[in-house]
């Protein structure tokens, strides 16, 4: 099921509002005997969707980052770096909810192979719970649960479980009904990105290779695309502490992304400015 949204979530991330009417509803013309179980259509703009569909393409996920830092020549593995948070999705604030979830989910894929069973199942419960408070459906619980049944029965190699967690990190399914708004996927995606980028900027640190950082870090595109989401138009009130950080953080490192040259003073910027963020999840 998981392999097969990667395409759904390019048409379902866009245009989709209150409602959370799917692609399928989108594009089949209601028949008079279908129309009343049927949610109403919504008309999506093809070249809206081609630009949002590449943009969501260009931001990397977690295990794209592992693999750019180990053809960078760094031997540091991202998962011995990630931290052991209790990050709870028991808040009100939705857009906080989105990015705690993305964390987790960047979690999840670094530490496949070296997570236990009971760390990553926890992962799952904590994606499960901030999916549904942001309006997930029965599908997404009844996916998330039948991973957790994999691992606990020892079904599926690590290899396997990677890549259905890496699917899933940078997917969700058409199921979810964007109760919040068209911004979630975007913001999961931002809180998945800024832990990884924590880590990338880690270990470059930690391993002195600062020559590398411009290859690794420099993504203006990735950053000015979660910046029009954090400012989106339309909000009601000021963000909270933590998306307000978020915004901060983003602002400074387009700022350091922006330099020809991004050097060991530059790294550590990075690496200081996501995790302000993160140590406040």
């Amino acid at each position: 099921m998981i392999r097969n949204w990667t395409l759904i979530l390019a048409l379902c991330s866009v245009g989709c509002g209150g409602d959370g009417a799917d692609q399928a509803t989108a594009n089949k013309a209601p028949t008079q005997e279908a129309a009343p179980a049927k949610k109403k259509a919504i008309k999506f703009d093809p070249s809206t969707l081609a630009g949002e569909a590449l943009k969501i393409a260009l931001v990397p996920s977690p295990a794209e980052m592992q693999m750019a830092l180990s053809n960078a020549g760094l031997q540091s593995q991202l998962s011995t770096m990630v931290k052991s948070r209790d990050i709870s999705m028991d808040i009100e604030n939705k857009d906080q909810i989105a990015v705690r979830t993305g964390v987790v989910l960047a979690d999840l894929v670094l530490t496949v192979k070296t997570a236990s069973d009971e760390d990553q199942i926890a992962r799952l419960e904590r994606i499960k719970a901030g999916l549904t408070a942001l309006g997930a459906g029965e599908e997404v619980a009844k996916t998330l649960d039948e991973l957790g049944a994999k691992i606990k029965s020892g079904s599926g190699s690590k290899e396997d479980l990677l890549k259905e967690f890496d699917e899933l990190s940078g997917v969700l399914v058409p199921e979810i009904k964007y109760s919040a708004g068209e911004w979630v996927i975007p913001l999961i995606k931002a809180g998945s990105w800024l832990e990884g980028a924590h880590l990338v900027a880690g270990a470059i640190k930690e391993e002195g290779k600062f020559e590398e950082a411009g290859r690794l870090l420099k993504q203006p595109h990735v950053i000015d695309y979660f910046i029009g989401y954090v400012e989106r138009e339309g909000a009601e009130k000021a963000p909270d502490a933590v998306i307000a950080k978020l915004k901060e953080s983003l602002q400074t490192l387009k700022e350091v992304t922006a330099k020809s040259v991004i050097e060991e003073a530059d790294v550590n910027t990075v690496h200081s400015a996501t995790a302000a963020v993160l140590t406040m999840l």
